[in-house]
């Protein structure tokens, strides 16, 4: 249990697949909140969390079915506000006497307009204002309510659910049958902002707040052991690293690993950044024959992955068992990997996902954990790195994956193309700087492929690589559509990189929508 000493909000989740979003919605209005699945939360979880709110999420299952999930009975008798979404809202009318139905003609998906009853309530200020009378709202739902519990009134409808927006006012019970967290409805956060003013939140869930909690935390957590971190120059990481230097000075000690397939410049720039200007104990392992050595001939993706990843363990392990008294890993574990890391079937897991930073170093090196990132999400991530004062051009990063450029080689790794990438990737980021478009941008790279073609510069023959490039938007990485450049960006960027990179003679843009494809190539 997070010991956050903010006003909480309890979302009690039923297995939705956006129900993260409630939560970002909620922290974008400086509320502090937490997700927990149905099933961990006990009538003692709701008295040692002692929420001053609680939504109830989404979900796929039916109440109407014997032994659907549901919250505790107690949960109603906090005395605070509740907001129940979609199922939460059917959930709630049938715990409290109300009667829901399924079958045909009860579904209600997508797009979808709602429109008032005549009385109004503070939930809804702020919506049917634009002269239309109604609102746009995003439905997804097989069953619906059929009769309100004893002390709901309906205050909206729509052509598939008579009773839209529902509210108990004496107990300030509230309930939508569709989603106002999605970016379908356009105005949903309107109403989340009514729900937490209406319970009484003061939006004290503030990065320089979280900051001084945090600095707190750590103190408390780690006393005077000594604190051993993994810098990859990425953002989460960073922000870890400087946070915790804050807190324990020189009782942290960091280590960057540099494998050799690194962007052009990056070591430097991160090793310099983090000794010069934050006088950071900063151990800069080279490792980059070892880990191209044992690449050499390997061509299949898979394998690629799992020597980096092998290797980076052994390393790390390496460097860190020099360390005397380091008694903590620090990770840069994202509220995100904490959700997903929670059976929604199973309860909580024991492990943080084996992708996430340095999995699987807890277990071989005996160390204890400090995760001081693990209540943010990565926007507040990156909200925080501004607070410690780190350099925009380090917050706003794109991100990098942790093989590095082993993945945008496909096929056989040799040094000679990892030199080209990187000279044809540096280009080609500096053409979107350039070009005010970074910012804009989700991911921005450069692929080296395994072919060589025929090209004809001055007066001779060329029989050199080709190179895609590829650029796309996204919210999370989960999915992402291409970057529309002009065709006159590309022609100017593809005519830098022929005439600026030796050993690529032709330029393509890679126009894959994720899915099919993945962002990366490998």
């Amino acid at each position: 249990m997070s010991q956050i000493s903010h006003d909480r909000l309890l979302i009690i989740d039923f297995g939705s697949q956006v129900t993260q979003l409630i939560a970002r919605r909620l922290r974008e209005l400086n509320v502090y909140c937490e997700i927990h699945p149905y099933q961990n939360v006990t009538d003692a979880f709701l008295r040692d969390f002692a929420p001053k709110a609680v939504i109830f999420s989404g979900g796929p299952d039916s109440v109407t079915r014997e032994g659907s999930p549901r919250p505790p009975k107690s949960v109603y008798d906090l005395g605070v506000p509740i907001l129940g979404i979609c199922y939460g809202q059917q959930v709630m009318m049938q715990d409290l006497g109300g009667r829901v139905i399924g079958g045909e003609g009860t579904s209600e998906f997508g797009r979808a307009y709602v429109t008032p009853e005549p009385d109004r309530i503070d939930l809804l200020q702020g919506w049917f204002m634009d002269g239309s009378g109604r609102e746009q709202v995003w439905m997804s739902h097989g069953d619906h309510v059929a009769d309100l519990a004893p002390g709901f009134q309906v205050y909206a409808t729509s052509p598939g659910a008579p009773y839209a927006i529902t509210a108990d006012l004496d107990r300030r019970f509230y309930a939508a049958q569709f989603h106002p967290e999605v970016h379908h409805t356009p105005n949903g956060k309107t109403l989340y902002e009514n729900f937490v003013k209406d319970a009484g939140f003061t939006g004290d869930w503030t990065m320089g707040a979280y900051r001084e909690e945090a600095i707190r935390k750590i103190q408390q957590q780690v006393g005077d052991a000594k604190v051993i971190c993994a810098l990859s120059g990425g953002v989460d990481s960073s922000v870890a690293a400087v946070l915790l230097h804050e807190a324990i000075g020189d009782q942290l000690t960091c280590v960057f690993v540099d494998h050799g397939l690194l962007r052009m410049n990056e070591a430097t720039e991160v090793v310099t950044m983090f000794r010069e200007h934050y006088n950071l104990p900063l151990i800069h392992a080279d490792e980059s024959e070892l880990f191209l050595g044992k690449l050499d001939g390997v061509s299949d993706p898979e394998t690629k992955r799992k020597i980096i990843g092998g290797l980076f363990i052994d390393v790390f392990q390496k460097y860190a068992d020099g360390i005397e008294g380091a008694e903590f890993l620090a990770q840069g574990t994202l509220y995100p990997d904490v959700i997903e890391s929670v059976s929604f079937s199973g309860g909580p897991s024991v492990t943080i996902k084996s992708h996430h930073n340095v999995g699987g170093l807890p277990e071989k090196m005996g160390l204890k954990l400090v995760e001081p990132l693990r209540e943010l999400f990565k926007d507040e991530v990156r909200a925080l790195g501004h607070e410690l004062g780190l350099p925009a051009s380090f917050i706003g990063r794109h991100p990098f994956p942790g093989p590095g450029l082993a993945i945008r080689c496909p096929g056989e790794i040799t040094r000679e193309k990892l030199e080209i990438l990187r000279k044809a990737d540096a280009v080609y980021i500096d053409q979107i700087r350039k070009h005010g478009l970074y910012d804009e941008i989700w991911q921005a790279f450069v692929a080296i492929l395994p072919v060589r073609t025929v090209g004809v510069m001055g007066d001779g023959r060329t029989y050199d690589f080709a190179c895609a490039l590829r650029a796309v938007n996204s919210v999370d990485g989960m999915t992402a559509d291409y970057y529309p450049f002009t065709h006159e960006f590309l022609g100017e960027t593809a005519t830098r990189i022929i005439n600026e990179v030796k050993g690529i003679n032709r330029v393509t843009y890679d126009v894959t929508s994720k899915p099919p494809g993945t962002i990366e190539w490998e």
